[in-house]
């Protein structure tokens, strides 16, 4: 008997049902993991951080396909489709295979002497975590949605954590300051697990959480570290770990100047897991030359140049903005511009206000999303202003922001997308229904 007949009927319910969004607890989904006997026997490899988390889990999931294992792979939020979040050997779930465990996550919730309500994220990845134990893996990799402490990933005891960076986001849920997002983010390690930070100065808070509970932390520049050869840095790279070293690395598929730090962090996790999951050179180096993950700097070909990125806080910005002036000259940059309210928007357009001339701001399609007047007034007071030269323009939706500036563009110009999830994934599917 089937709750709802499609995975839509399924996700808008959740959606519904839960308007909460984030419930700071552990008690209750941790109840529910024993109703499903959730448990994995093989390796789960978790990654948090502020920024690049989505690239590190792409990374280790493309090396360890490479060397042949069956991986899962849980990454959050999703751009077109849900079923992204849940990759199976590096293909995307299938509703019929979803549904089958949104029912049995359903039912363990029904069988509880106390009903539990849960979130929308708390319910899709309990499914997912279901699906994935069914599968008979090598390997899973899971994508901490939000901190990391109580974050529904955690209720899994991870055999590697990652931790990429730590900057300030979320401050309405995670605290205000590095220390106290760092104790938040530290929150996935376990007692004598490798706890990966990739973040060159991490803060004391996640240092002292590592030791207190035992874990065995490996710090970028003390533990493992990345260097660029001297004189060709865009051709080749080493991995220097505690016992590893892997040299002439090619750079990684996905573009952007912090991708050497996070593919190192990846590097390390796999380093501190070798004795269960060995990977070769060449796996490495297939991988890393394999690996994609549409919206992190992605470049589209053709012309004008259209970069996605969904880049969506101070630090994501700034390093946006050092991978746009790294592309050579461009005549003109337009922007399709929308954010979240709660974002510091500011900060943002900060980082981006010397790489950008025209700025095509936009509302976003979800009650969080600032509008357009607001983001207005955000450019103008960092001093954005009308010109012949610079333009602020608004819209309703990133689709109508797009093709105004596709329409302005000449084919030397570019064309940048970012600011949320929700700005990227509305213009891939406008870009999506054109092609067809």
């Amino acid at each position: 008997m089937n709750t709802f007949p499609t995975l839509d009927a399924w996700l808008a319910h959740l959606e519904a049902a839960h308007p909460v969004g984030i419930d700071m607890g552990l008690a209750h989904i941790g109840r529910m993991k024993e109703a499903l006997g959730l448990s994995f026997a093989c390796p789960v490899i978790t990654v948090g951080g502020t920024n690049g988390k989505g690239s590190t889990c792409a990374i280790i999931e493309t090396i360890l396909l490479r060397a042949a294992y069956r991986v899962g792979c849980h990454t959050s939020p999703h751009l077109l489709t849900f079923n992204e979040r849940a990759r199976i050997d590096g293909t995307e779930a299938t509703d019929a295979e979803l549904l089958e465990h949104f029912e049995a996550v359903e039912k363990a919730r029904a069988s509880l002497p106390e009903p539990v309500s849960l979130t929308y994220f708390e319910f899709t990845t309990l499914a997912i975590l279901h699906l994935f134990a069914s599968c008979g893996l090598d390997a899973v990799v899971l994508e901490v949605g939000l901190g990391g402490r109580l974050d529904a990933v955690n209720i899994v005891d991870t055999d590697c954590a990652v931790i990429t960076n730590i900057d300030i986001d979320h401050t309405d849920y995670l605290g205000d300051t590095r220390e106290k997002i760092g104790f938040e983010k530290a929150g996935i390690f376990r007692p004598g697990k490798p706890a990966i930070c990739g973040d060159p100065a991490p803060p004391q808070s996640l240092i002292d959480h590592a030791e207190a509970i035992g874990a065995d932390l490996w710090l970028v520049g003390r533990d493992f570290r990345y260097e660029a050869q001297p004189g060709n840095e865009r051709q080749q790279w080493s991995y220097i770990g505690r016992a590893q070293r892997r040299s002439a690395l090619a750079y990684p598929a996905l573009r952007g100047a912090n991708q050497l730090i996070n593919t190192a962090a990846a590097l390390a996790a796999l380093e501190s897991l070798r004795e269960r999951l060995p990977v070769s050179a060449q796996d490495i180096r297939l991988g890393l030359a394999n690996v994609e993950l549409p919206g992190r700097f992605q470049v589209l070909p053709g012309k004008p140049q259209i970069i996605l990125d969904v880049a969506h806080n101070p630090h994501a910005a700034a390093v946006l903005a050092q991978n746009l002036g790294n592309m050579g000259y461009f005549p003109y940059t337009y922007a399709v511009f929308g954010a979240m309210r709660d974002k510091d928007i500011e900060g943002v357009v900060k980082q981006l206000k010397g790489e950008i001339d025209h700025w095509n701001v936009t509302a976003l399609p979800t009650p969080r999303g600032a509008s357009a007047d607001q983001l207005e007034h955000a450019l103008l007071d960092a001093g954005v202003n009308d010109g012949p030269d610079s333009s602020v323009s608004r819209f309703e939706t990133p689709a109508a922001a797009f093709q105004d500036a596709l329409g302005w563009a000449s084919e030397n110009d570019r064309i940048l997308v970012f600011g949320s999830f929700y700005t990227v994934a509305g213009v891939m599917a406008y870009r999506k229904s054109q092609h067809h």
